[in-house]
């Protein structure tokens, strides 16, 4: 969810919190709005489909089970390189809210393919599958899934989809904002009245998820999101452990890019992302260089050379100008400038290789989206990649690249 800014050797307090707390207000941790190196156990010092002519999307009229549905298109889907142990994951954040009037498990399981389809063509290996969790305001102590929150059961239709294509799975919950008086409230800044019952109540929430991550063979769970203010709290401790016990793949928490640079990130799981927003004061007609040159700035706040255990669990920026010096606005909508989103990739990407990163997860597409159209940018978010060409030929060029990942003997 990426600074030519003049950081000074030793920067004062009062300049970090201004520096790192005004993107806040211009929104740094985008879900779509509509209404050193880390070791294991981390301490560290952020247009609606249409169906099948056979099909009526508003049916819901329940499919068969995801273990006995297997249509003969699936076959057809397969990833050109699938991931291994070691290899870097070039990955798309699809995010998954469940339409107003329930579709079809049918239909979801069709545009899953059309997802997978796409992001083959990116040249993509790895899906990070986010969707909704709910809470009823900033101090509130329960969790609970929504209207907007897909089951388990649909989202084990959909992650069989993805795997049987051969991609790397990850499963991510993240809170909605909704409830939270956005921009300046957001997830990263709750205060539940009882954390001890706030985390009881996100146990009971995500156990079933879980449980569907491990029936499918999820390579990732992520535990949680840009949770700033929670980070480091005792209550993680029997969570992730519940957690490793339920589930035999990666927990992982994904740390918000200003906690990650300025903070110590003490989160008991086995893999640290990174949302990954990092403002650069530059003119639109910045170069590659010059935005890389940002980029490595902001990181080498926490740590110089390679990071072979870090993802960049998200990256984006709007497609218009002046995105460089707030990437993750989602709330603004100015001029429409591909050059400016595109160069943003490419520069990521750069980044990504020359730091010897594992990963990286573009942020991202809304799952009932067409990815094969261009976006009505008179609605849609100015985040948006698929169908613009020019972000699409930057995203293709990365994951098509020589560099193989931390793992591997390419790796530069």
């Amino acid at each position: 969810m990426r600074s030519r800014l003049p950081l000074l050797a030793i920067f004062p307090v009062s300049v970090l919190t201004i520096v790192l707390g005004t993107p806040f207000v211009l929104g740094d941790h985008p879900v779509r709005w509509e209404s050193g190196s880390v070791l294991p156990k981390i301490v560290l010092g952020d247009a609606e489909e249409s169906s099948t002519p056979a099909e009526d999307p508003s049916d819901t009229t329940p499919a068969s089970s995801p273990s006995s549905s297997t249509p003969s298109s699936t076959n057809a889907l397969t990833v050109a390189k699938p991931w291994k142990a070691g290899m870097a994951q070039w990955g798309v954040q699809v995010y998954w809210e469940e339409e107003t009037k329930k579709r079809s498990d049918t239909f979801i399981e069709n545009q899953a393919r059309k997802q997978a389809k796409y992001l083959i063509g990116l040249g993509a290996n790895s899906v990070s599958l986010s969707f909704p969790y709910f809470t009823e305001g900033s101090t509130s102590d329960k969790i609970s899934a929504g209207a907007k929150t897909p089951s388990p059961e649909r989202l084990q239709r959909v992650l069989q989809v993805f795997e049987d294509a051969g991609f790397r799975t990850t499963v991510r919950p993240i809170m909605d904002e909704a409830s939270l008086d956005p921009p300046t409230g957001w997830r990263g800044n709750i205060e539940p009245a009882s954390r001890s019952a706030w985390f009881a109540s996100y146990k009971e929430f995500l156990t079933p998820y879980l449980k569907v991550a491990e029936e499918e063979k999820a390579n990732t769970f992520v535990i949680g999101t840009e949770l700033n203010s929670l980070e480091g709290d005792t209550g993680w401790d029997s969570l992730v452990a519940s957690a490793e016990t339920a589930f035999s793949g990666e927990v992982a928490y994904d740390a918000n890019w200003d906690n990650y640079v300025s903070g110590r990130i003490n989160m008991p799981v086995s893999h640290l992302g990174v949302d990954a927003y990092f403002p650069v004061k530059v003119a639109d007609t910045a170069s590659v260089e010059t935005l890389v040159d940002g980029w490595n700035t902001w990181l080498d706040k926490k740590a110089t050379g390679p990071l072979p255990n870090i993802t960049i669990a998200e990256s984006g920026i709007g497609a218009m100008n002046g995105a460089y010096h707030a990437p993750g606005d989602f709330y603004t909508k100015r001029a429409v400038n591909p050059t400016v989103q595109a160069n943003w990739y490419e520069a990521v990407c750069q980044v990504v290789q020359e730091r010897e990163m594992s990963g990286v997860y573009w942020w991202s597409i809304w799952f009932d989206d067409d990815p094969n159209t261009k976006p009505d940018d008179k609605v849609a978010s100015r985040l948006d990649f698929a169908g613009r060409p020019l972000t699409e030929k930057a995203i293709k060029a990365c994951f098509t690249s020589d560099y193989a990942g931390p793992g591997t003997d390419t790796a530069s």
